[in-house]
């Protein structure tokens, strides 16, 4: 029997495999050369909103153009433009470092291009997420009861648990929806991430059905006022449905006091959700597992791989102690989708409403395979030890200050240069925009206490205590000058 092989001079086929062995093999030696040589490009582009829309035609091509063209187009028109989160001097907001295990899971995902929506549609995308995630827990060293799923960010994920929360809270709701249910409430410390709101309106409790916590010294969930507020809440008849704690705050990585949420929490039977997208890896260190006391006791946890874990992103894992309920939430299981292994297997459909699903799993396993616990442990301990140290030096510099405890990777500081509150703000903002400027490096900032105060996130896994004293010098060369500009102008 003669099997027919592809026409790979037919215009209607893809890509020669001779042709794309060739561009493929162009485009991997490229990005060994930009991972190699990232160091020496500019973190922040000088590229000004709309500069590279217009460098793009409007229509798209008629006829076909050639892969020499598309590349040359991504080396001079999209590069210059781009924000180089994988630069060791990227500091601003929190790294998403892309390791080179973790490229290449990707890369080989994006060729097998499976859905992995049921068993049958990719036995072992399936079942590696299965492994991977699991792997990933005992890393965590969370007990066996956390089952774990893979979404894109933490916020479907966080969106998926309080899903899971209004489950369990009005079961009824299911079939009714939320229409004539008491009003509800979720719970969470005002310097909580957005997407925990967001997560609230998306599960249909509306924006009176967030109540934030206030916060202690160190920007932590103050439990005592936690409990005053759910017990106010129930007097006035609103139901709690569940707490949002945090390992690793956006603004200032704070920690809150899981322990005794988690008593909170159950004593009220409320759902408890933690947010430890940023600060979860830390828990494989067996010095930092104080932090994380009382977090086996949640009903749900995500953790970004993507973050601080070199897997590139997006990677966010979501574990559920009670699976069933968080399936329960979304499992709808058409007849097209039916199968004679349905009942024997997981289908990762199940867990969120996302019925596409990547093969993410491959590029995590990748990396924890690639660099094992002990690789993994040390490059994070390395980074707590790298922000320990900018955060010494910055306390003992004449005119900046700490704002926050350095427990994880991020530092938190001011300049305090300055007469009033407000000149202090200009100054600080203007200190962040001349390093970002200057491509050297690149820094977001946040308001706390109405003071504008700079981020330095170290996560990125190529980071070195040079990089991050580099960028030390930098912030106070510029600092310096501004005053010497300032001083110069008032004696004219």
């Amino acid at each position: 029997m003669n099997e027919e092989k592809p026409d790979w001079s037919s215009d209607l086929g893809d890509m020669p495999p001779e042709e794309f062995r060739e561009y493929a093999h162009e485009a991997v030696n490229w990005v060994a050369d930009f991972l190699a040589e990232v160091d020496d490009l500019p973190v922040f582009p000088s590229t000004k909103p709309g500069e590279i829309r217009r460098k793009i035609p409007a229509a798209p091509p008629s006829a076909p153009e050639s892969m020499d063209a598309l590349l040359n187009d991504f080396r001079s028109v999209i590069i210059p433009g781009m924000n180089h989160w994988n630069h060791p001097s990227f500091f601003g907001y929190f790294s998403v470092s892309a390791s080179g295990p973790g490229i290449i899971g990707e890369l080989l995902a994006s060729a097998l291009n499976v859905n992995a929506m049921v068993w049958r549609s990719a036995p072992a995308a399936s079942e590696l997420e299965e492994v991977a995630t699991d792997w990933l827990r005992q890393l965590l060293n969370l007990p066996a009861a956390f089952e774990g799923v893979i979404n894109d960010t933490a916020s479907s994920s966080t969106m998926y648990a309080l899903a899971a929360a209004r489950e369990r809270a009005w079961p009824d709701a299911h079939q009714n929806g939320l229409f004539g249910m008491a009003p509800g409430r979720v719970y969470a410390s005002q310097q909580a991430h957005s997407s925990i709101e967001k997560g609230v309106l998306a599960v249909g409790l509306g924006q009176r059905g967030y109540r934030t916590i206030s916060t202690d010294d160190e920007f932590a969930m103050r439990p005592d006022a936690l409990g005053a507020a759910i017990v106010e809440d129930l007097d006035a008849g609103i139901k709690p449905c569940a707490i949002v704690a945090t390992l690793g705050t956006t603004s200032t990585a704070a920690l809150d006091p899981v322990a005794e949420i988690a008593s909170i929490a159950d004593h009220y039977g409320i759902w408890l959700h933690i947010d430890a997208a940023y600060g979860g890896p830390v828990a494989m260190l067996p010095e930092s597992h104080s932090w994380f006391n009382g977090w086996e006791r949640a009903d749900s946890i995500v953790v970004n791989p993507h973050k601080w874990l070199f897997t590139p992103i997006d990677c966010s894992v979501l574990y559920c102690r009670r699976p069933e309920i968080l399936k329960r939430a979304f499992s709808i299981v058409p007849e097209y989708l039916q199968s004679s292994e349905v009942s024997e297997s997981r289908s990762l459909m199940d867990f969120g409403i996302s019925l596409g699903r990547r093969f993410r799993a491959l590029k995590l396993w990748f990396v924890i395979r690639y660099f094992g616990k002990d690789g993994l442990i040390a490059r994070i301990r390395n980074h707590l030890r790298i922000a320990s140290l900018l955060g010494k030096a910055i306390g003992d510099e004449d005119q900046w200050e700490v704002m926050a405890p350095v427990d994880l990777g991020l530092v938190t500081f001011r300049s305090t240069r300055g007469e009033t509150p407000e000149e202090q703000n200009r100054i600080n903002h203007e200190i962040l925009n001349a390093v970002n400027d200057s491509g050297r490096a690149f820094l977001t900032h946040t308001v706390l206490n109405e003071l504008v105060v700079l981020r330095l996130a170290i996560g990125n896994i190529k980071t070195t205590e040079e990089h991050v004293m580099k960028t030390w010098i930098l912030l106070k060369d510029i600092a310096e000058g501004f005053s010497e500009g300032s001083r110069a102008s008032r004696g004219s």
